[in-house]
């Protein structure tokens, strides 16, 4: 599947900038399931410095520097991907979760000790009372991994509702389990801390999710939108990605943008500015298929 992914950020301040530093995650990552076709990075104004790496993760980044006054920015990044249709695991197969979880404790190959580092507290994601309980009744004795996070990720996208505005990225964990209601930050969050609660390795994942829905037939939530979903370690599978806001796992309809422990290291734009006053920001996302 080719998709055409538009993401245009538009901040509007009260008072004039006079310089602003910015650090960009918008440009979709390759991985073995998607490939990165073409991208075009816009700045207006116009940046005076700009520059591309990579994250620790891998993530692709863009840092560029406004040296000029503005009352207004706009940054709109175009990009084309192709993700490659693959066939989703069978989750019965899966080794028992106990023995995911007991393993990566001992698994020092470099595949094992970068997932070592998705078991800990995160800035977003702390061990917080009530994850274990919710989790457990998903996580039986011998059940295997997959299995069990398929059946967590159904269930929070049975008992939680989608409502924006509810929540704000500062939203803690336990406040989202108590009133039983966020967005798909808040679920993400949510999902990865009763899965590190447990031990198990999970990660963030920011991306797109596209969808053509049947004549009369209501859109995934957080389609058209920056959308999140957790990605499960397993060995002999690798990562897993599941979507507890629609309760599914992920298929071709998501493009993958980063990943990294949360939502703090795959913010799309982030940055420090001199002046500004108070400030608008507005978020526009398009995703085509092509």
């Amino acid at each position: 599947m080719r998709y055409r992914v538009e993401h245009t950020t538009t901040y509007e301040y009260n008072e004039s900038v006079s310089i602003c530093h910015n650090e960009a995650r918008l440009v979709p990552r390759g991985t073995p399931f998607q490939q990165l076709l073409s991208t075009r990075f816009s700045v207006e104004p116009s940046a005076s410095v700009m520059t591309e790496d990579r994250d620790y993760f891998g993530n692709n980044v863009h840092f560029f520097v406004l040296q000029e006054s503005h009352l207004r920015m706009s940054v709109t990044v175009q990009s084309e991907v192709d993700v490659t249709p693959f066939e989703r695991p069978v989750l019965s197969l899966s080794p028992a979760w106990e023995s995911v979880r007991d393993g990566v404790r001992s698994d020092f190959s470099s595949e094992g000790l970068r997932a070592f580092e998705y078991t800990v507290e995160s800035p977003h994601v702390r061990f917080v009372p009530g994850l274990l309980e919710y989790a457990r009744p998903s996580f039986t004795p011998e059940r295997p991994l997959l299995e069990a996070v398929f059946d967590l990720t159904r269930r929070i996208y049975t008992e939680f509702k989608y409502e924006p505005g509810t929540t704000t990225v500062t939203t803690p964990l336990a406040e989202v389990l108590q009133k039983r209601r966020g967005v798909c930050q808040d679920f993400a969050h949510l999902q990865l801390g009763m899965l590190r609660a447990l031990g198990l390795c999970a990660r963030y994942v920011s991306g797109y999710l596209h969808t053509s829905p049947p004549p009369g037939q209501p859109k995934l939530q957080g389609a058209d939108a920056s959308h999140a979903w957790v990605a499960v370690y397993c060995p002999g599978f690798g990562y897993v990605d599941f979507d507890p806001t629609n309760g599914c796992l992920s298929r071709d309809e998501h493009v993958t943008l980063a990943w990294g422990r949360d939502f703090s290291d795959t913010s799309p734009l982030k940055g420090v500015i001199l002046g500004g006053g108070n400030h608008i920001v507005r978020v526009g996302v398009d995703v085509v298929r092509v």
